[in-house]
């Protein structure tokens, strides 16, 4: 199967995915990108924009998830903006492009993951966890996402964060950006399995009922 990973990060998501499947990653940072290539060597990644790279691409792949940016539509962003004076940033109305775009025009199947949002959602998604996850399939997970009350320093809930999701900030070489944001924007692995699984059902049914009958 042919799948899109869009805005990877260090593949959270992805992780445990396994080889079978044919991923093309696109990721905007070229630091960020090579620590993805090096978990994922096999992977054809792809340094750019993947707003743009879904609109141009989106009829060549099976299955496509995607993890628009999430500040702007995050409630603590928006308890730092009224909290601390900071200020105010419009919604990225890319995320509801996306969704749009995919539910009206893919063909195959598809995930748009972000962050529970400070406002009512435009369009209804399915809530996991602290996530939304808009599809045109029914998701079901083990419920397991991660969540960690960070204290003051957050040190320690990093450590378990790491230690949830497989992945740790040594596995970073040289990358001088924020390593805690990489880890903290990481979907659970798990859950991004459990997704795919759920994608692979469907189809797999689809298959089935629209295959001839012998």
């Amino acid at each position: 199967m042919k799948i899109l990973n869009l805005y990877c990060g260090i593949g959270g998501n992805r992780k445990l995915w396994g080889n079978e499947h044919e991923v093309t990653a696109v990721e905007i940072n070229p630091e960020i990108a090579k620590i993805y290539k090096d978990f994922f060597p096999n992977d054809n990644i792809i340094v750019g924009d993947a707003h743009e790279y879904l609109l141009n691409h989106y009829k060549e792949f099976d299955f496509i998830w995607s993890s628009p940016p999430c500040p702007t539509h995050s409630r603590i962003n928006t308890l730092l903006i009224n909290g601390r004076g900071l200020k105010a940033k419009y919604p990225d109305m890319k995320l509801y492009q996306e969704i749009i775009l995919l539910k009206h025009y893919f063909k195959g199947k598809w995930v748009v993951e972000n962050v529970i949002s400070f406002y009512e959602p435009l369009i209804e998604p399915q809530k996991i966890g602290r996530h939304f996850y808009w599809s045109n399939f029914p998701i079901k997970t083990n419920g397991k996402i991660t969540q960690i009350v960070e204290n003051r320093k957050g040190k320690a809930n990093l450590q378990l964060k790491m230690e949830k999701i497989g992945i740790f900030v040594d596995d970073f070489h040289n990358f001088q950006g924020d390593k805690r944001t990489l880890i903290n924007n990481c979907c659970e692995p798990q859950d991004g399995l459990d997704i795919l699984n759920c994608a692979l059902g469907e189809i797999k049914q689809k298959e089935l009922f629209s295959s001839p009958k012998p």
